[in-house]
C-alpha cells in the first residue's frame, strides 16, 4: 500500500498566500532551506545515542555545534526541570551530528533511533 504525503509548506509573505499544501516529495526534500520538513523533533536519548556512535563527549558535541558545555548539558537533562533549550540549539546540535554522519531515524512503529549515514563510494 502506498501511503500519501501531504506537507505542510509555509510561503514567503511574496506568494500571497501564508500556507500551501504540497504533495510531491522531491521538491519538499530539494526546497527546503528552514528544513520545514523536519517534523522530526529529535530527542535527548537520539542525542546521547549520536554521541555515542561517534564516540564524542559532550564537550566535543558543543564545540561541533558551535555552543556552550553548560547549554549541551541543559539540553540531555530530560528530567523536566530547570531551563530548556531552545529550537535554534536544538538545530544546531541536530545539523552538527548530521554534518558528523548521522541519519535520524523517526518513530515509525518500531521506535525512533539514529545510525550511521551510507558512505558514499
Amino acid at each position: 500500500m502506498i501511503a500519501e504525503r501531504l506537507v505542510l509548506v509555509m510561503a514567503p509573505p511574496s506568494a500571497g498566500m501564508a500556507v500551501a499544501l504540497k504533495d510531491d516529495t522531491k521538491w519538499i526534500i530539494t526546497n527546503d532551506p528552514k528544513r520545514i520538513t523536519a517534523f522530526l523533533m529529535i530527542s535527548v536519548e537520539q542525542i546521547r545515542a549520536a554521541r555515542g556512535l561517534l564516540g564524542w563527549s559532550q564537550t566535543q558535541l558543543a564545540k561541533a555545534a558551535a555552543r556552550s558545555l553548560p547549554t549541551i548539558k541543559r539540553l540531555e537533562r530530560n528530567d523536566g526541570e530547570g531551563p530548556s533549550v531552545s529550537e535554534d540549539v536544538r538545530d544546531a546540535v541536530q545539523r552538527a551530528l548530521e554534518k558528523a554522519g548521522i541519519e535520524f531515524i523517526a518513530e515509525n512503529g518500531g521506535g525512533a533511533g539514529v545510525r550511521m549515514k551510507k558512505r558514499k563510494r
